[in-house]
């Protein structure tokens, strides 16, 4: 990717700035991805590989115990936002498909996430999707992470499906 010019207001001050540039250096924003990192699906398929685990799945219902390990953990030792979002995403699309034929494409039209506090490194997240409602031609799944020691509720999502008619010709 090619690098671009940085446009900074002139009203900030130059104290602002190098905080700012100190804090994205810091997180690593700047740095560049390992090749092997860099391939289709690499996200989904290191946390479903190495971070979560199915322990039930029957119609509307799918649970899952999440382990907070330091790859999906962001600069502060909480798990990480973006993992937050992929585990709601593969939660609520296998809790969609207990309830939505597989003849049926669907494809997520909102997922949203409310992140009530942080779970810590090494913790372990309970998952539980459910489905809130399934029509001909819309789905939508509730998402709640819980710390699994003392239940505390830490994220929320909610995942909209929509169904793909079938093809009749």
């Amino acid at each position: 990717m090619a690098k671009t010019k940085t446009i900074i207001s002139e009203k900030i001050p130059s104290q602002s700035v190098s905080y700012m540039n100190d804090f994205f250096q810091g997180v690593g924003v700047s740095a560049t991805i390992p090749p092997n990192c860099d391939s289709k699906d690499f996200y989904s398929d290191l946390i479903r590989g190495h971070f979560l685990e199915v322990n039930r799945v029957e119609r509307g219902k799918v649970s899952c115990l999440l382990s907070v390990k330091a790859g999906i953990t962001n600069f502060y030792g909480g798990l990480h936002g973006g993992a937050v979002a992929a585990v709601a995403e593969m939660v609520a699309i296998a809790c969609a498909r207990t309830v939505v034929g597989k003849e049926k494409e669907i494809f997520l039209g909102e997922l949203s996430n409310s992140y009530l506090s942080a779970a810590p490194h090494n913790a372990e997240v309970m998952v539980e999707g459910s489905v809130v409602r399934s029509g001909r031609n819309l789905t939508v799944i509730a998402i709640e992470f819980r710390l699994k020691d003392n239940e505390k509720l830490v994220y929320t999502s909610r995942a909209t499906f929509y169904n793909a008619p079938i093809a009749s010709l």
